[in-house]
């Protein structure tokens, strides 16, 4: 049953075409994970959670920096030295009181991913580093879990949606993590302030798409924004008959950790 809140709340949604109210009870019953509540986790989890996504799971262990503030727009400056985790709960609450917002203030890795990823519907990858990428990508294939997927660097970023209806995964683009210290961080490159924005929004369409069933999904697609020069280019791929998790033969049966170190930072 819809209260008349939820009815005024939605009403843009609801009138929409191919969403109505039938796409609308969708986004309530979905339940997704965003891994990351940085830059590009805090314009995710604030549409998902304006758009009426029923539960929201939040995996971030840092606390508000100040150096945070330049683009994580889910934090203020009183939110500095809070718990990121527990500071997104509070803001996405007042922002939807009718979402169920579930954190978890803790490190990612291959112990406690499946049990943590298993119980929501999509999966959203908004982490700074390729380890909690790969690891990530592994459980949704186990899991058989579509995954959208986004970074950032200085003035660009990409996205794709990865495992979705069986196309292909994370590792079907980039089979094997970089060398440590060949990407830079953000704090030694630097990112442009808006840019997460940009790309936070896109991988929040293609996460309601997916959820709602509507439209041409980014599967297969590796999308490419350029932020100084205006540019966007989207390049295809197939899914790798030898990919090491979703291939035919592959060599990734079970989850493990890689060695930390941080590439294309938010």
């Amino acid at each position: 049953m819809w209260t008349k809140d939820e009815l005024d709340r939605y009403a843009r949604h609801i009138v929409l075409p191919g969403i109505g109210g039938a796409g609308q009870a969708k986004l309530k019953q979905s339940a997704v994970l965003v891994v990351g509540a940085g830059g590009l986790g805090s314009p995710v989890l604030m549409y998902l959670a304006a758009a009426g996504v029923g539960r929201l799971g939040v995996v971030e262990m840092d606390r508000v920096d100040l150096s945070n503030l330049q683009r994580q727009v889910l934090f203020d400056t009183q939110a500095v030295g809070q718990s990121k985790a527990e500071a997104a709960k509070a803001r996405l609450t007042h922002l939807n009181p009718h979402v169920q917002v579930e954190t978890h203030a803790l490190k990612l890795d291959s112990q406690n991913a499946l049990r943590l990823l298993e119980p929501y519907t999509l999966v959203i990858d908004c982490s700074d580093n390729f380890p909690t990428r790969y690891l990530v990508n592994d459980a949704c294939v186990l899991l058989h879990k579509p995954l959208i997927y986004g970074a950032i660097h200085q003035f660009e970023g990409q996205l794709s949606v990865f495992h979705y209806q069986g196309g292909p995964c994370y590792r079907c683009l980039f089979p094997n993590p970089p060398k440590p210290g060949t990407v830079p961080s953000c704090s030694e490159a630097g990112v442009f302030g808006v840019l997460p924005g940009v790309i936070g929004s896109l991988m929040a369409t293609e996460a309601l798409k997916v959820l709602l069933g509507v439209g041409d999904v980014l599967s297969g697609r590796l999308l490419l924004y350029d932020g100084l020069h205006t540019h966007l280019q989207t390049i295809r791929f197939p899914q790798r008959s030898d990919c090491p998790v979703c291939g035919t033969t592959p060599s990734v049966t079970t989850l493990q950790d890689y060695e930390l170190f941080c590439g294309f930072s938010v």
